[in-house]
């Protein structure tokens, strides 16, 4: 165990740094793993692939996850904002290069080849977005002449028309509900928390008369005779079978004619294999870092660390809850991932860069670390020496 005396910035890291979260997330990674290695071998063998094709790649994808993760959590609250400002700027860019060059995949342009290799831009947006959202709404109520709900609200619209036109509405709902929620705890009156609201119901009822897919996966959810309900009815027979105690490690049959069952139907695939008793376990773990998450923000003392914290905590929480919900039906299907469980290397990745941001804001820091700028501090100075100067002449 490192000392308290030791002065390094790893030490200083240690003793700074939320361990029973870091411990949390990488119990999520490990599992990911494990469940990759039930759900994924059925998948490589129908496209031809080696049958641990999947398990090796979420393996090779964990290792920088890891990497980034550590390495963001020892930002400090200022360079966390410059982070996410450039992480912010490369993906919007990436999201524009996918509607114009990107590989469409059932009628939707949200993938990008770079480097040999296929990625989502729109993964890595989503902490970046929360990050600068946090910080438009923390400084405006800091400072009067930074406008700060209205660059968040610009924020919102310039981040969701690209990614509603790939199109993406499972990702721009997800975004739109944490931005709604930030506003909520940023302290807007209640009369622009309802009316935004009415504006997101607006937007998802436009949604539903627009886009055919859209209308086609509510009208499946709302009415199983409407269409094809081939995955969500499978995974509802994965728990059925599954039972309490589930049928075994490798034993599962369901899994063999389930397309996505390493990515958006995995959790289906654990109740087969190792019942609803493990499901509720990993419902418990995801249920403990959204709880840690809450719990650390609200000890902050730090406007935009609290702010940040409870959103990417919010990002986290809803994602998880929206491909548990999807597997049980209780929700139309979103093609949403389950955090570090599913298969993806964007998805892992950017995850790991939340958690790190998460990490990074909920450190225990002295108060210097969250002064503002020197100028800033500077022209105060001289104005309340101008005010003293005054009382006393």
């Amino acid at each position: 165990m490192p000392s308290r005396v030791e002065r390094s910035p790893f030490i200083d890291w240690w003793w700074t740094v939320d361990r029973v979260m870091l411990g949390l997330v990488f119990a999520l990674m490990l599992a990911g793993i494990i469940l990759c290695l039930a759900g994924s071998p059925p998948v490589a063998d129908r496209l031809g692939l080696p049958q641990f094709h999947f398990v090796k790649r979420q393996i090779f994808f964990m290792i920088p996850a890891a990497c980034v993760m550590l390495l963001v959590s020892f930002l400090t609250p200022r360079y966390v904002r410059r982070v996410a400002l450039l992480v912010y700027l490369g993906s919007m860019a990436l999201v524009f290069a996918a509607l114009v060059w990107g590989v469409e995949v059932k009628g939707a342009r949200r993938w990008v080849n770079l480097a040999g290799m296929s990625i989502q831009p729109s993964e890595f947006l989503k902490p970046a977005f929360v990050v600068l959202v946090a910080w438009a709404f923390s400084e405006g109520g800091r400072r009067k002449d930074v406008p700060g709900n209205i660059i968040g609200f610009v924020l919102l619209i310039a981040t969701l028309v690209p990614v509603i036109l790939q199109p993406d509405i499972g990702q721009t709902g997800l975004m739109a509900m944490v931005w709604g929620g930030l506003v909520f705890l940023s302290g807007l009156h209640i009369f622009w928390v309802v009316g935004l609201t009415g504006i997101g119901v607006g937007g998802m009822t436009a949604a539903y008369h627009l886009l055919p897919h859209v209308k086609a996966r509510i009208g499946r959810f709302m009415d199983k005779q409407s269409g094809d309900t081939f995955q969500v009815d499978n995974a509802m027979e994965s728990f059925m079978q599954g039972g309490w105690l589930g049928k075994g490690p490798g034993e599962g049959t369901v899994k063999r004619i389930l397309p996505d069952s390493h990515t958006d139907f995995i959790f289906a695939v654990t109740a087969e294999e190792f019942g609803i008793v493990v499901c509720l376990l990993i419902l418990l773990l995801f249920m403990a870092v959204v709880l840690r998450g809450l719990v650390m923000a609200r000890r902050s003392d730090e406007p935009f660390c609290r702010l940040a914290a409870a959103g990417l905590v919010m990002l986290f929480g809803i994602q998880s809850c929206i491909n548990m919900a999807v597997n049980v039906q209780l929700m139309p299907a979103k093609g949403m991932t389950l955090p570090f469980i599913s298969y993806g290397g964007s998805s892992l990745i950017s995850l790991a860069l939340g958690m790190g941001f998460l990490l990074a804001v909920t450190r225990k820091r002295p108060r210097s670390e969250y002064a503002p700028p020197r100028a800033f501090i500077h022209r105060e100075v001289l104005d309340d020496s101008a005010m003293n100067s005054g009382v006393r002449a």
